[in-house]
């Protein structure tokens, strides 16, 4: 597989339109014969030394334009290319592909976990593919993680996901659409302001359907529950948006949590792989700051540590509320930035909104 071809890039203007030549970067596993070329759509682009792999016999050309047609880009079907934009939302970060042609991934689990790799593909959290619509949905959602695993659905990859579908279909101002997903139907709302509104659906709290191995405590669910992790007994709540996250507000007998504090990174995988969550999950670790303002960090199953996770923050305000700490409708905190999360006691559904914007455009020879 070799990175080849066009990055478009797409950022905030700022001082300068000349750029000196860049030396070739280390070698990699990519093809000593791929070429990467940047074309820039916003001329005034002040340019670092992009982080990404090529061969050392490779040539890196830089090209100021005053426009480029996005559009055509999506159009362009060359054999043995796959184009692909890549979004974030709130820094968890995507690959988004046009699979709308066919019900299977243009790309595999294998694959995927190359693209993802932040030292020597693309770099991303995942790879999402915008599918044909199932059972009456106007599309399908299918996500791999940067580990090649298939999660049911994540939050933050649905708003990228709507954001990249208005783009294919040229769609302006507010609208909505269904979408299939593994963790069932999902009704995304582009706003006017461009932000991204989704009905995430209820929150499932039946142990057995989260799932997990802890004994029921409330009504057969796992309300602020007792976990030994690494000898620590961490107190908490599990929820499933449609994939399984353990959500903690600390340990037993301890304080309010600050999470900048913790080694995410040393208790993370330990919560993920816990025997009593037999699909791993996902762990969210939240500190209080008012009823109705949380902040979290999250441990990804099957990606680790991300800046932002939309069904973390629902499954949060979900917790706080069970356990007494907050309102049903907060702003969480995440380290790429604030969503809106609203658990509506009328329907039961969480209710998320937050950003979703384009980083860059590009191809990639598989």
């Amino acid at each position: 597989m070799t990175i080849a071809a066009k990055l478009s890039l797409c950022h905030a203007p700022v001082t300068r339109r000349s750029v000196t030549p860049i030396k070739p970067l280390r070698p990699s596993s990519f093809s000593s014969s791929s070429t990467l070329q940047w074309k820039l759509i916003k001329p005034n682009l002040t340019l670092k030394s992009p982080n990404f792999p090529v061969s050392a016999s490779s040539s890196m050309k830089i090209e100021a334009t005053e426009s480029s047609s996005r559009t055509s880009f999506l159009d362009r079907r060359e054999s043995g290319f796959l184009h692909f934009v890549k979004y974030h939302g709130l820094g968890n970060d995507f690959i988004l592909v046009d699979n709308r042609d066919s019900s299977e991934p243009k790309v595999t689990p294998e694959q995927a976990v190359k693209l993802c790799d932040r030292n020597f593909g693309i770099g991303a959290d995942g790879v999402i593919f915008a599918m044909p619509g199932i059972n009456g949905t106007d599309y399908s959602m299918r996500i791999f993680n940067s580990d090649g695993s298939e999660p049911e659905m994540c939050g933050n990859g649905v708003r990228c996901f709507a954001r990249f579908i208005a783009e294919l279909e040229s769609l302006h101002g507010n609208h909505s659409f269904t979408v299939h997903t593994g963790a069932g139907l999902i009704v995304p709302e582009i706003q006017d302001d461009g932000r991204v509104k989704v009905d995430m659906g209820e929150p499932v709290l039946k142990a057995s359907e989260v799932p997990t191995r802890i004994p029921a405590n409330k009504d057969q669910s796992v309300v602020k529950s007792e976990l030994d992790v690494g000898g620590v007994p961490w107190l908490v709540t599990c929820v499933s948006m449609g994939n399984p996250h353990c959500v903690t507000f600390g340990a037993k007998g301890g304080q309010n949590l600050q999470v900048d504090a913790l080694k995410l990174s040393e208790i993370g995988p330990k919560f993920e792989n816990h025997a009593v969550f037999p699909s791993r999950t996902n762990t969210e670790f939240v500190e209080i700051i008012s009823p109705s303002h949380l902040k979290m960090r999250v441990w990804e199953r099957g990606a680790g540590a991300t800046l932002a996770c939309g069904t973390g923050a629902c499954a949060v305000v979900v917790a706080a509320v069970l356990e007494g700490h907050a309102e049903r409708k907060c702003t969480v905190d995440l380290p790429g930035g604030p969503l809106e999360i609203e658990w509506r006691e009328a329907d039961n559904h969480a209710y998320m909104t937050g950003p979703a914007e384009v980083v860059f455009y590009g191809s990639v020879t598989l």
